[in-house]
């Protein structure tokens, strides 16, 4: 079962590099499709030719669930009854002179595995439950565009590891905005967060 979620606006924004909400557009979103609820893959791979998702749920055989091609934007797409957040998937790709590669994460998961493991993981958005509400409401009343900027510039990865761990996006938040604050910096520029082969490469 497959369905284009993509609209002429989309792929206009997308032909011009000007679409400023992929991560709606792409990755995993539960949802239910005609009474049925399942998850919808869609990824950018406009040269493969095949691309398939995988994981425990069909024996990570890429024969399984191959994926439907909008030629206009590059896109694949796939609904797959039944899978629920929580559930561990990569992308099978056949490049366009056939060959299998290895496979490969998404990159607009909401989810992923922690290293060494690199598989991305279905989460559901509409469960996860804000609670910057008074930052919102403080930001609105600024006038950010008046007020100084400084910037602190960091690789996650190599700012602070636990007994040679990683620490996860929570444990960061805890010590990195109140020793950034005390620096006096106002903003956190991240270096690039996607996944890549060598984390000592910082991406």
């Amino acid at each position: 079962m497959s369905r284009h979620l993509l609209g002429e606006v989309d792929l206009h924004l997308i032909a011009e590099g000007q679409h400023q909400r992929l991560y709606d557009k792409l990755g995993a979103h539960p949802t239910t499709l005609n009474e049925i609820y399942g998850t919808l893959f869609s990824v950018w791979a406009p040269n493969a030719r095949r691309v398939s998702v995988v994981g425990n749920f069909n024996q990570w055989n890429g024969d399984s669930h191959p994926m439907n091609l909008n030629y206009e934007s590059g896109i694949w797409e796939l609904f797959i009854p039944t899978i629920e957040a929580g559930t561990i998937y990569k992308y099978e790709i056949v490049s366009s002179d056939g060959y299998l590669l290895p496979l490969k994460s998404d990159p607009f998961a909401f989810f992923a595995e922690e290293p060494p493991r690199t598989a991305s993981i279905v989460y559901n958005l509409e469960n996860y439950i804000w609670n910057d509400s008074e930052w919102m409401e403080r930001r609105a009343e600024s006038h950010h565009r008046r007020a100084p900027i400084s910037i602190y510039e960091l690789h996650l990865g190599s700012w602070k590891k636990k007994q040679d761990k990683y620490l996860n996006y929570i444990e960061l938040a805890d010590e990195l905005i109140p020793y950034v604050q005390r620096l006096g910096f106002t903003h956190i520029e991240l270096l690039p967060i996607n996944e890549h082969p060598f984390d000592g490469s910082w991406g």
